[in-house]
């Protein structure tokens, strides 16, 4: 294990990530709201501590193996979202605790959108800013975005890469380079935040909501700039905006990648593509139950409107974003736990979402289907096949080992919560909402997370980084073999 050069990247990412402090202080300046000063504090003291960790390892560059990878990028997320906690702190408003300032960090990097924070109207434009900002980083991985834009990251970025990506497929890149790869994800990132903005403005919100709310759809965060969420805009346009843009962030992006890449726009990509059609087919089957339910019991008083809330909060809770309009808590019958299951499927492999990943579903769904026939035919051979390509047993097992560490961990963390005193819907819902990057949950947390208790709150933060890297990216630095030679 090369620590040095460990120390040296991280070092190196710190400092980068201490640039992102300016962008909010430029916001304190133009608004006014004389929320600056934190930010500046945070750039500073970020600035020096990754160049402290640099300087001295500055000549350690040797070739990163794939266990150097994965440590970097857990380094990288705890550290990160400790510093990122810094100015939340430092803050006279909101004036918070450091158990809180942690946990609203960690929720905005890792696109969660828990929040503990409560009256959002009244804060300074600065922190709200910060708030989307730090999901909009998060949702694409700053590591991806180191990859890209420095060079000295170029040898051994694969493994970053590999351990960064969401999805059981890691080595699959859409361009020959991985500085390359990373490139074009962020340009296609990029461009899409960039026409998300354009289409809230246009539609009515501020230029300052357009952009922050660009933010979090795009990663499929859910953070909002007011308390109410997209509720305060009741608008059935930014709704429907909102819904489009979810479900473009909820694909894979190298299918956006290999759509435009010839100049045009070749949307046989998208439906040649088995989990994209499945993505589409879940979220088309959850809309039609949720939306006939609503109609069924009258819950709003136009058939327009039980249309527009259906699809909205369909799309908002299965996609793990986590906006909404309503409280979909409060719902009918099983909708509001139907919802909250749909988002352990969340989205593509290789998107922003959250969530076990729809492929995974599908590889699993495909295997149980396999296992029915093989008791019917005991010696007939069934292989697994996507895009009429046979898949390996070995992405089959890894798939059924994910699955099976992420129940694990997701009955450990809950009977935890509970442990702490938590009511058990409160305690189920909170574990749903943060493994699967979500946010909302189902009673105490509905809402917010203001009310839950600083053991839970931890407990909950290590649940948000077992969810953003994929449960295997971090429970692999608690095995011996990891560290043995």
């Amino acid at each position: 294990m090369q620590f040095r050069s460990i120390i040296r990247i991280v070092g190196l990412l710190l400092a980068l990530f201490s640039a992102t402090m300016l962008a909010p202080a430029l916001v304190a300046l133009i608004y006014r709201d004389g929320a600056g000063v934190p930010f500046v504090s945070t750039f500073f003291i970020l600035f020096m501590l990754g160049t402290f960790a640099w300087f001295p390892n500055r000549r350690h560059k040797y070739e990163l193996k794939s266990r150097d990878g994965f440590l970097i990028v857990v380094l990288f997320w705890v550290v990160i979202g400790s510093a990122g906690a810094m100015p939340f702190w430092l803050s006279d408003n909101p004036r918070i605790s450091i158990t809180n300032a942690f946990f609203e960090s960690f929720s905005a990097l890792t696109t969660t959108g828990a929040t503990v924070i409560v009256g959002l109207d009244a804060l300074p434009k600065a922190i709200l800013f910060y708030r989307q900002f730090l999901q909009w980083f998060g949702g694409m991985g700053i590591i991806v975005l180191a990859v890209a834009i420095l060079p000295v990251l170029g040898i051994g970025g694969m493994q970053l890469y590999r351990a960064e990506i969401p999805g059981p497929v890691k080595d699959t890149k859409v361009t020959p380079r991985i500085a390359e790869t990373a490139k074009a994800l962020w340009y296609i990132y990029l461009s899409l935040t960039i026409a998300c903005a354009a289409a809230y403005w246009l539609a009515g919100m501020t230029f300052f909501d357009a952009i922050c709310h660009s933010f979090s759809t795009i990663a499929i965060g859910g953070f909002s700039t007011h308390d109410a969420s997209m509720g305060y805009f009741n608008s059935h346009t930014i709704n429907m905006i909102t819904v489009v843009f979810l479900l473009i962030s909820a694909c894979n992006f190298t299918l956006h990648y290999a759509a435009f890449a010839t100049g045009g726009v070749n949307l046989r990509y998208y439906w040649k593509d088995r989990e994209f059609r499945a993505f589409l087919f879940i979220q088309l089957v959850l809309f039609l139950v949720c939306f006939l339910v609503l109609f069924n019991h009258n819950t709003y008083s136009s058939l327009l409107d039980a249309l527009n809330q259906a699809l909205f909060q369909t799309v908002s809770i299965s996609t793990t974003a986590g906006f909404t309009t309503s409280g979909f808590s409060d719902w009918p019958l099983f909708l509001p736990v139907l919802l909250l299951f749909s988002s352990f499927i969340g989205g593509c492999a290789g998107s922003t979402g959250g969530g076990m990943k729809v492929i995974r579903i599908l590889l699993l769904t495909l295997q149980g289907s396999r296992e029915l026939k093989r008791l019917v035919h005991p010696r007939a051979i069934y292989p697994i096949k996507l895009g009429g390509v046979a898949l390996s047993q070995r992405v089959v097992d890894a798939v059924w080992g994910f699955f099976a560490t992420y129940t694990l961990v997701f009955v450990i963390c809950m009977l935890a919560l509970i442990a702490t005193g938590m009511e058990e819907l409160s305690a189920f819902s909170a574990v749903a909402a943060t493994l699967n990057n979500l946010g909302p949950g189902l009673g105490e947390v509905s809402v917010h997370f203001a009310n839950v208790n600083d053991t839970a709150k931890w407990i909950l933060i290590l649940c948000m980084l077992f969810g953003r890297l994929e449960v295997f990216t971090l429970l692999i630095l608690f095995t011996p073999t990891f560290w043995r030679s």
